[in-house]
């Protein structure tokens, strides 16, 4: 080929070059735009696979608060309680510490069915050593017992000002029904008496009659 034929200008393309020019570039279009989408939805895989397969962030342990050990309850000890009158099971009984009258009665096994629980001061406290008698309907509490093991009133010991029944208290001298009736209503509220002088706090009772009375009760 000569040097003269290649600087020879092209003949101008006819009309049937361009339209097959055309109807290439139609023809590979739908081509061109499935390679498009197939890459996109390949992205999409990969980056989703990727993302689940990324190590999870380790999980971070916070201190634990240690848990101050419970308290101890304080416990002040078995007490003993005799029981006796008209309970299921009369007899000394033990309670797990300081209760009163009901816990001891429901510890002998309750009250009988003939018992005269209205003679009972049921919310009264008990102490270790004490004894608590559950009359019957009808019945007059017995005497307490002398030193000498004698059960008979003239010769009975100091009355328990936490355990006697109004009866009990109406027969000591200076007593009557009313001020026995304002001991038992005290010991109600207020819960045993801790000392004798606890009296004085007892309506229609002062300092002469307590003197009269100290020899004769006991808490």
């Amino acid at each position: 080929m000569r040097v003269s034929d290649l600087l020879r200008p092209s003949p101008p393309a006819t009309w049937r070059d361009r339209a097959e020019t055309a109807i290439d570039i139609v023809k590979g279009a739908p081509r061109a735009s499935a390679a498009v989408v197939v890459a996109l939805i390949v992205v999409t895989v990969l980056g989703f696979v990727l993302f689940h397969r990324a190590p999870a962030a380790p999980a971070i342990q916070l201190p634990r608060a240690e848990e101050a050990p419970a308290s101890t309850p304080t416990t002040t000890g078995e007490v003993v309680v005799d029981v006796a009158g008209a309970v299921i099971r009369p007899g000394v009984v033990r309670l797990g510490g300081p209760g009163r009258v009901i816990d001891a009665i429901a510890a002998a096994g309750g009250a009988a069915l003939d018992a005269d629980l209205n003679m009972v001061n049921l919310a009264a406290k008990v102490a270790d050593g004490d004894r608590i008698y559950v009359p019957k309907r009808g019945e007059s509490p017995p005497p307490l017992p002398s030193a000498g093991g004698s059960s008979s009133p003239a010769s009975s010991g100091p009355v328990d000002l936490n355990a006697a029944t109004p009866e009990q208290l109406d027969a000591l001298p200076g007593v009557g029904p009313a001020t026995a009736k304002a001991i038992v209503d005290y010991r109600t509220r207020r819960g045993r008496f801790r000392t004798v002088d606890g009296l004085l706090s007892v309506p229609g009772i002062g300092p002469a009659k307590l003197a009269t009375l100290k020899p004769l009760v006991r808490v």
